[in-house]
């Protein structure tokens, strides 16, 4: 009923799309126009299977193209409304946004295309708001919680019921702590209101887990302080630890700067 691409997941940017069977949700817009309109040729689809675009916030790797998409497509961009008055002063989106803005009511099933009703819940990060996704289509539901410095109740609730869960695995603790990067920085990325540890992820992975939850993908891994492998393990060892075979959860990792494949979901 569903499939999904992620074209980039990163602070060098984020963008993907969930596809049900008429139409497709572009989830943030953090990678060029021009690169997406490729990618999506690459596996037999076109900007036509995208209906409708959805911000997580106003973070530049997350919104860097949008402003593009919104002049070329003119397709509706739901977010919240503190989003859409941060979006319409940003210099990245200001003067194109308007036209395209949609309003998603909290604590309700937003119709945002013909086959996708969308819920949202906030996150902690560092932005002007942050929001994760709850997205149904039929009975299936697709959950992405992603720049969050961890992971409030609403965020648990929502990825109970999850048939597809995307949730962040940024930092290695021991690669970010030995690292190069300034002591503010590392305190911006590990105190709350940065970014999810891979030992966090994979303890919610493991609290998540239900016999409907058939898809785990880990996003928006740190380019200095984690790798696909690191964070891959960390998870499929608690995972394991708990008796649970990563495979049987479909556990993947969604790479910085290169597209997943056209995954089923």
């Amino acid at each position: 009923m569903m499939r999904f691409i992620s074209f980039s997941s990163g602070s060098c940017g984020n963008c993907s799309l969930l596809l049900g069977p008429s139409s497709g949700i572009l989830i943030d817009a953090g990678v060029s126009f021009r690169r997406v309109k490729k990618e999506l040729e690459m596996v037999g689809l076109g900007l036509q299977d995208i209906s409708a675009v959805l911000i997580t916030h106003d973070h530049g790797d997350h919104i860097r193209s949008l402003g593009s998409f919104c002049k070329r497509l003119a397709m509706p961009v739901w977010t919240t409304p503190i989003l859409h008055g941060a979006l319409s002063r940003h210099p990245f989106t200001a003067e194109w946004i308007g036209a395209c803005r949609q309003n998603l009511e909290r604590g309700v099933w937003n119709p945002v295309t013909p086959d996708f009703d969308v819920q949202y819940f906030e996150v902690p990060h560092d932005a002007t708001q942050c929001v994760g996704y709850a997205i149904r289509c039929g009975e299936e539901l697709f959950v992405l919680m992603t720049d969050l410095g961890h992971v409030p109740v609403e965020a648990m609730k929502w990825g109970s019921l999850a048939n597809t869960l995307v949730i962040e695995s940024n930092f290695d603790v021991d690669m970010l702590v030995g690292g190069s990067y300034p002591q503010e920085l590392k305190d911006r990325i590990s105190h709350g209101a940065g970014h999810l540890s891979n030992d966090i992820c994979a303890q919610t992975v493991t609290r998540l887990l239900h016999p409907g939850l058939r898809h785990v993908f880990l996003c928006h891994l740190s380019g200095n302080n984690n790798t696909p492998q690191v964070a891959y393990d960390c998870t499929a060892a608690a995972l394991t630890e708990v008796g649970v075979a990563p495979g049987s959860v479909g556990l993947r990792v969604l790479r910085r700067g290169e597209s997943s494949p056209l995954m089923d979901l």
